[in-house]
Formats: C-alpha cells, structure tokens, sequence
C-alpha cells in the first residue's frame, strides 16, 4: 500500500465529491458557526504543498504563502456561504466576527471596528508584505484606498495618510496574517465540535464527559490495518461498492477522530447507538454509506478501533466476531508486512551509500 497517510489524508477529505465536499457553514444565534471541525483541523496542519494541491483541485488561486493560502481555503471551503467582502464584514456583529476570527485560527478579542480591520487585512493581505516600510512606496490614492477599508479619517495629505494606516497595523500587530503556532502544531482541539454536539444531543444516551483521552491519534499500524480491513477482498464485490469503498478508505484519520470524538460524548461507550451516530456522521461529511456492505465494514472497523483505544464495549453491542481489524494488528501477516517495509527501507540505505 503506497498511501502516506500523515500527509494524504489531511486534504483527501476535500477530494471525494464536488458537490458535497464544500463545508456548509451557516450563522446562527449569538455569531456562533456551524462548520466541520476536522476539515478545518487539516487545513491548519496542511503544508503549503498539500494545500496547493488541494486549491488546484478545487479551482481555487494557489498562489501566495502558506498562511495566505490557508485563509483563501478556509474562506472558500470552510466559510463559503459567508459574504466576506468588505461590504458583509461591515454587517456583521461583534459576535459574529469573533466566532469567524475564531475559525481563521487568528486573535478574537477587541472592539468591533479591531476586528473588521483585522479580518480584513487578513483576508486581502500578506503580513509578511503589508508592513509599515511597505507603506512609503504607496502614493496617496492607495493609501485613501487603505484608510477607507481601515475605517480611519480620510483627510490629510500622504505623510498624514500613511501614518494613520501604520497605526492599525502597529495596532493589529501579530494579531492577524498568521494562525496561531499550537494549531499549526496540535490542530483543533476536539472537543466536541458543533456538528457531533447535535449529533450527540439527538442521540438517546446521555452525554457524559470523560477524562480519558480518546481524541488522541490511533498508532499508524492500526490506520493501516483500518484501511486494509475496509478494502478487503474488493475484487469479489459489486463495482458500485468497490467505489464507495475506495472512497471511505480515504477518510480513515477522519474515521479515528470521528471514533474518538463520539467516545468522548458517551462516557467511553461504544454500542449500538454509537455506530448509528457514526454512521449519521459519515452521511453528513458525504461519504457514500448507503449501501449495507459499506455500513457494516466501517461499524466494524470502528467498533475495532474503539476497543484499541480502550472503550466499554460487550454489554453496549459489541459486533461478535468481528475483531478482524485487532487480530490483524497483532497477526503474523501484519508482522510479515512491518517486516518488507523495513527491508525494502534498508535496501534503499544500501543503495545510497553505495
């Protein structure tokens, strides 16, 4: 298997289907956001190459730095049905535009007219470029241009012009232009977002919070066994589930987190009700679950998953016989793989030195 899931995984989520994949975002009461918190996770740890790749995909400009690139996917995907010109940033409320400062994973605090400057520079500049020395190439219509969008007095000749625009960006210094350095490094953190929370509050088990840690990322070993589980024996099946298949095996870091997310909301359990919530999950994020033989499949692996990161299961419906996804782990023919891969690492070793 050639995937490298540390690095594939984070974007292929955006890949699957077109018309499903775009995030949908929606303003509700109080400026809170509806949107999905593991896709936004892999655009903050997204390397500038994955994230070129994914703007490519989805006909979205790729140019620019990583972090200007960032905020042009997030603003596209994650918050596409937001009016983010300056027009909509200027009818948004104090919530509002701290709940969206929030998602570009930039500083939130600060007086209304703060925060539409500072998401407006982020939006439309690079703060690598957009610096005070910047400022004295600028003739005075630009620098009118910029005191407009600044929300600034607008008389004065250049020399007073270009002093009120360095004082918002002496104001808004290193609030905006770069993500915070603990979600480029750790992600989001999940807990639980607002999609599992009313997925959760419509469950019929209670919520029940837990210590435990079961947001923590399962061994590679077991993504990789996850993802042969899911595609076993392919050839022998229909070529529609094949395809679906194919699909959901691409998701399979998503497929942890979403296990470790619903673990978290139920107190540690995982039963029946835990695999109709992933499943419902699954749905919403538009992966193809609709057919019986996919449904059962990613149960399966994810009641396997589950109990590696330690649930509850047995008296909360646990899938008997099934351990395929835990025999294969610790099986020979697991250790025969581990055993190749490192021998054709070794064989590499030997050619470079020679």
């Amino acid at each position: 298997m050639a995937l490298n899931y540390a690095s594939q995984n984070r974007y292929f989520f955006w890949l699957g289907h077109a018309t499903d994949m775009t995030i949908g975002s929606t303003r509700q009461g109080g400026g809170r956001l509806n949107y999905d918190v593991s896709s936004l996770d892999s655009l903050y740890r997204g390397r500038l190459v994955e994230l070129r790749e994914l703007a490519e995909s989805r006909n979205i400009p790729k140019g620019g730095s990583v972090e200007v690139l960032r905020a042009r996917l997030i603003q596209n995907l994650v918050l596409a049905d937001l009016d983010l010109s300056w027009d909509g940033i200027q009818t948004m409320s104090h919530n509002e535009l701290g709940g969206i400062l929030k998602v570009f994973g930039i500083k939130s605090s600060g007086s209304q007219r703060e925060r539409r400057q500072r998401l407006w520079l982020h939006l439309n500049f690079d703060s690598r470029r957009m610096t005070i020395e910047r400022l004295a190439e600028m003739d005075r219509d630009d620098l009118h241009e910029l005191c407009v969008r600044l929300e600034t007095p607008l008389t004065g000749n250049r020399t007073v012009l270009m002093g009120r625009v360095a004082g918002v960006l002496t104001n808004q210094l290193n609030g905006w232009g770069r993500i915070k350095k603990s979600l480029k490094r750790n992600g989001v953190s999940f807990s639980l977002g607002s999609v599992e929370k009313e997925a959760l509050a419509n469950n019929e088990e209670e919520f029940v919070p837990v210590d435990a840690d079961f947001h923590s990322d399962s061994p590679i070993a077991v993504i990789e066994d996850a993802y042969d589980s899911l595609i076993l024996g392919l050839d022998t099946l229909e070529p529609v589930i094949q395809e679906d298949l194919r699909t959901v095996s691409k998701f399979v870091e998503d497929l942890d987190r979403i296990i470790g997310t619903i673990l978290r909301g139920s107190g540690g359990a995982w039963g029946e009700s835990q695999k109709e919530l992933l499943l419902r999950l699954s749905k919403r994020r538009g992966w193809p679950v609709n057919e019986e033989i996919v449904r059962s499949r990613i149960t399966r692996v994810a009641t396997d998953i589950a109990e590696i990161k330690g649930a509850k299961i047995g008296e909360f419906g646990k899938v008997s016989g099934n351990s395929l996804l835990r025999e294969q782990v610790s099986s020979e023919v697991s250790r025969n793989r581990i055993s190749e891969k490192l021998a054709v690492v070794d064989s590499i070793l030997l050619d470079s030195k020679n």
